[in-house]
């Protein structure tokens, strides 16, 4: 069984609520029906009656609960609530109301806040920006976490390392300026995104082109700092560096490199120093190795949501729902 068919197994074991707001894109419902036939995830559809029938025609979504943000009776209740989180910013129920119909990302956030879902996907035509502002202004980040980051899932062929080829790559997606302080914070996220997803003990590996003070750079140096935050704020927590990539990996690298780490040689959970890095790194490993690339998928929300890249497929949707659906269950 692959990587994705254990992701859906789980999300089938531990149904999960999902919003899928982007019914003006044919892929949502031919997403939707895989979806619902397969028994994944249980699904809500925001969108005007106009917008089902025109882009939903042969698709089958029995099963599916279909919200008019027009002529939803529960409406009221969520502006009330998004008058309540963001009155102190001059949102009166005036403007909740049409923010709500004129963007169905926050309608879908307001679900989750309100309980009625427990997880969101979108971004098939819309920005990764569109994406995180509703969900960090009306969901905010899980309590101590500061701000939200950026992961891929690399399942890599033929691969002994990792986790027999899996590993956790991050940030590859969000943060433009990492210091050391949101370093260690995605560190930590990103361990538990590796416990949630893949089951085992994650290894936590700090990358840097230095290896244990081999070179000297601020670069260097924000790396080292963002270890030594680390440990002290998740002292259960296997971590190291910072490492090279081979010393990371390879173990009999890092018997010379990084003698006596309980990382180096074994990490599972790559944290890269710059946003640049981890694109290119992510990026490379999925053309050069032939890896499958599950992501971009976002961590450090309170509640699950997910960022799609607008070249998606219908099956990059369901492979992202099945994931959100685990991540909404291991939140809980």
């Amino acid at each position: 069984m692959g990587f994705i068919d254990e992701i859906k197994a789980k999300a089938k074991a531990d149904k999960k609520t999902i919003v899928l707001p982007e019914t003006m894109d044919k892929r949502t419902f031919e997403a939707a029906e895989k979806i619902l036939k397969e028994g994944i995830a249980d699904l809500v559809l925001i969108g005007t009656p106009e917008d089902i029938a025109k882009n939903g025609e042969g698709f089958d979504l029995s099963g599916a609960t279909i919200v008019d943000p027009f002529n939803d009776p529960n409406k009221q209740k969520y502006i009330d609530k998004f008058v309540e989180l963001r009155a102190k910013k001059g949102v009166t129920p005036e403007s909740a109301k049409e923010q709500m119909e004129k963007d169905y990302m926050y309608y879908a956030c307001l679900m989750c806040k309100c309980g009625d879902a427990d997880g969101v996907v979108s971004g098939a035509c819309h920005s990764t920006g569109n994406t995180i502002r509703p969900a960090l202004q009306l969901l905010k980040t899980k309590p101590g976490i500061g701000s939200v980051s950026g992961f891929f899932l690399m399942e890599v062929p033929n691969c002994d390392l990792g986790a027999n080829g899996l590993f956790i790559f991050a940030d590859c997606a969000v943060n433009p300026d990492i210091d050391s302080a949101k370093l260690a914070e995605i560190a930590a996220v990103s361990a538990d995104s590796f416990r949630s997803f893949i089951g085992d003990e994650p290894r936590v590996a700090m990358l840097s082109y230095s290896t244990m003070g081999s070179a000297k750079h601020d670069d260097v140096t924000k790396v080292q700092e963002a270890v030594k935050i680390a440990k002290e704020n998740y002292p259960d927590l296997k971590l190291d560096g910072e490492l090279q990539l081979d010393a990371a990996l390879d173990e009999t690298v890092a018997a010379l490199k990084a003698p006596g780490s309980e990382v180096a040689g074994r990490a599972n959970t790559l944290v890269f120093p710059s946003l640049e890095a981890g694109n290119i790194g992510y990026k490379l490993v999925q053309r050069l190795a032939k890896a499958n690339a599950y992501g971009p998928m976002l961590q450090g929300l309170s509640m699950p949501v997910n960022d799609l890249s607008r070249g998606c497929s219908a099956d990059d949707i369901v492979g992202v729902v099945a994931m959100t659906a685990v991540q909404a269950a291991s939140a809980r």
